[in-house]
């Protein structure tokens, strides 16, 4: 067999079902090995960072290893963005790239770039194919270094001359991650630890979600009875009106959580990813930590480490849970969660206001949902907005990219979900700017005969900026921009959309869209500048 052959024979092995990609000549050997695959499908898709956003999200909630490729130059340096996004927020995603022959590695050569290289920081692992008869070995090791603990984005590049090479070779065998828990020593100082202190107060991050941890949580949580609160990409992990949820934390300001924080003697930290917000920005008294997580935790000055119990977080939690956890019922004073309900308008949204807002739209998608709705956020004011406001009914069916914050993640990453979850409801909301990033996916989508709602929040403008701008300057530059007629465009790629301005006529467009099953809906929701 020659090498792609191989290769494509190892994903087999992998359980791969898609690969996203743009075919380029660097690659056509795999392309034609991928062809006879009756395993696998390949997705030819618009642009590499729209594959990679693909890859990413199917990943997160498949839990399966995403796969993307590219040729090399521009399709790899295109393909970058994604790869850092799903490192950043621990997306298992491996990422075959065409490379130029070896014979020109050592010289300036058209298109050639050192991809091992530039890949490094956007990953966990970037390796080159250097002996042909090493791809059953790179290719496993990729795959089991994107799932294990802490996942990410890992880039295999393939010099063209291997690529039609004669080889021998079989997939190596998948074996399982090893499933480690702490030594009984440590749970022991974990509990003498959370006697000591009155007033815990809980910090959940995304690798509850990861670890499928979130039954044991909410058992380690009743049990102590204490105040919790979580990270933009842990939302869902306690149902919205539990009485010890206390919502979303890591904003830039308005931290509406902050002075609970500050009232707690002690913090549990669980499965929290320092990329979603540092320790400085909400332990300014340096409270002594219990830090649970599946790795180390990093050193910062402002988490003071009392006990870390490393390991398996489902599997740590349940240890605790069988030992005798001591209540710790206590409340932040001054009604902070009805505070926090009231500004993050959780139940409703500000009464009186004459303008159309995000957060009524979010409060229409919340009330005509499943639980098993998938909504994917792109990144901008509106981001905001749905950490705040909107509240999935179970984990990880609300998909923010938190880490690396790229735009244009919604479009594609609605293609990725309903892959991923093809029976449930995904809906996409995007700004007018991230809109545009991928826009073009939309053929892909439409090609691939999914179905699923995208809500583009048109106000010509990067809002986010416009705010930041106007505080820090009192005005705004370079941030403002004409769009073309949503509406026109879906049309064009031959999906219906809707403009809609006011709460009603989103309504009605929406519970339309929700009825037509097996299509594309656009709605362009126009708000005032």
């Amino acid at each position: 067999m020659k090498v792609t052959d191989v290769i494509v024979h190892c994903l087999e092995n992998e359980g791969v079902e898609y690969v996203f990609g743009i075919v380029g000549t660097e690659v056509l050997d795999l392309v034609d090995s991928l062809s006879k695959s009756t395993q696998i499908q390949y997705i030819n898709v618009r642009h590499e960072l729209g594959a990679a956003f693909m890859a990413d999200v199917y990943g997160r909630l498949s839990n399966k290893v995403g796969v993307c490729l590219s040729t090399l130059g521009p399709g790899a340096a295109n393909l970058i963005t994604g790869m850092a996004s799903a490192r950043l927020d621990h997306s298992p995603v491996v990422a075959i790239i065409g490379q130029a022959g070896v014979e020109r590695h050592h010289k300036e050569s058209h298109q050639y770039l050192d991809l091992v290289t530039m890949f490094e920081p956007a990953t966990k692992w970037s390796t080159q194919i250097n002996v042909s008869q090493t791809v059953p070995a790179k290719v496993r090791k990729a795959f089991k270094m994107a799932k294990m603990d802490k996942p990410g984005s890992v880039a295999i590049t393939l010099p063209e001359n291997f690529s039609s090479q004669m080889i021998g070779g079989s997939p190596l065998p998948v074996t399982s991650l090893p499933v480690c828990v702490p030594a009984q020593e440590s749970i022991e100082a974990a509990g003498t630890l959370i006697k000591k202190h009155l007033k815990p107060f809980v910090i959940v991050g995304n690798g509850v979600i990861r670890q499928e941890a979130v039954p044991e949580l909410l058992t380690f949580v009743e049990a102590l009875q204490c105040p919790v609160t979580h990270s933009f990409m842990a939302k869902g992990v306690l149902p919205k009106e539990h009485p010890l949820n206390y919502y979303t934390f890591g904003f830039k300001e308005n931290d509406e959580v902050l002075p609970g924080l500050k009232e707690a003697d002690f913090l549990i930290v669980i499965g929290f990813d320092f990329v979603e917000k540092l320790p400085k920005d909400w332990n300014v008294k340096k409270l002594p930590i219990l830090h649970i997580d599946s790795l180390p935790s990093e050193i910062n000055d402002y988490y003071p480490l009392e006990v870390e119990l490393v390991g398996n977080i489902k599997n740590t939690l349940q240890l605790l849970n069988q030992s005798t956890l001591p209540t710790k019922s206590w409340l932040p004073s001054g009604g902070l969660k009805d505070q926090i309900k009231t500004a993050y308008q959780i139940d409703q949204p500000v009464s009186g206001t004459l303008s159309f807002t995000i957060e009524q739209v979010l409060h229409c998608v919340n009330s005509h949902t499943t639980e098993d709705t998938v909504v994917i956020s792109d990144v901008g004011a509106h981001k905001v907005s749905i950490a705040r406001t909107y509240q999935p009914k179970k984990p990880n069916r609300l998909v923010i990219s938190n880490g690396l914050a790229s735009m244009g993640i919604a479009i594609p990453g609605a293609i990725g979900a309903k892959l991923a979850c093809p029976d449930d409801l995904v809906i996409c909301i995007t700004g007018d700017g991230g809109a545009l990033m991928n826009f073009a996916e939309i053929e892909t989508a439409k090609r691939l005969g999914l179905s699923f709602i995208i809500i583009v929040l048109n106000d010509s403008m990067l809002k986010l900026e416009v705010q930041q701008m106007d505080k820090k300057f009192g005005e705004t530059y370079g941030v403002t921009f004409q769009n073309p007629n949503f509406v026109q465009l879906a049309a064009s790629f031959g999906i219906k959309g809707m403009r809609v301005s006011t709460l009603d006529e989103f309504e009605n467009i929406f519970n339309e869209a929700m009825q037509s099953d097996g299509e594309i809906f656009l709605i362009e929701v126009t708000l005032e500048n």
